[in-house]
């Protein structure tokens, strides 16, 4: 495990060490008042639990970084008992809860390919990529004089049931990239390569 020189390397997107558990900086702030020594607020998101806390360094705390391992794998399917996934390499399987993954799980084709999380040698969470290609299963036609009113975007379900706002020019059968972390829909994608 590495420790951090400063507290200036805590920036969002880095893991540490916190308790003895692996957080995900989310958020970071730099702060120095007058005449009070500088702190580094952090929000923190759990890796294994999904819990946010909110912490402040301070100077010449001993800050680690999390050793993470992560591994390729792809996306079997989901039952009941959750998401079921199998490593590229060595054909081991891995599950997640559903409770763990949260809206995660809403992005997960068959085939698809994902990394999971290891800390300590146990599979801990799955890092989904940030924009994931989805067809679009239903979308209303579009009606002339819609941009009229201001309302430029309609309402589309996507093969996993989720609901985003596209524009009118979508169509029921297009595929369209959504982002994984906001499910947002974010570009149509063309079809034609």
């Amino acid at each position: 495990m590495a420790i951090l020189s400063s507290m200036t390397e805590i920036k969002p997107g880095v893991v540490l060490l916190y308790n003895g558990e692996p957080y995900m900086v989310q958020w970071s702030n730099f702060m120095r008042m007058q005449q009070r020594k500088p702190v580094m607020q952090t929000k923190m998101k759990h890796l294994v639990s999904g819990k946010v806390i909110e912490y402040s360094f301070k100077p010449g705390e001993t800050i680690e970084e999390a050793d993470l391992e992560r591994i390729r794998v792809s996306f079997l399917y989901h039952d009941h008992e959750g998401s079921h996934f199998m490593e590229n390499e060595n054909y081991e399987q891995f599950s997640f809860s559903d409770e763990l993954l949260g809206t995660k799980a809403k992005f997960l084709k068959e085939g698809m390919e994902v990394q999971i999380l290891k800390f300590n040698g146990n599979a801990i969470n799955v890092d989904l990529p940030p924009k994931v290609e989805m067809k679009v299963t239903s979308a209303p036609m579009s009606v002339r004089g819609n941009s009229a009113q201001g309302s430029v975007m309609k309402e589309c379900i996507l093969e996993n049931g989720l609901m985003v706002r596209a524009p009118l020019f979508v169509k029921e059968g297009d595929v369209v990239k959504v982002s994984t972390e906001t499910g947002e829909y974010v570009e149509r994608v063309d079809q034609k390569r």
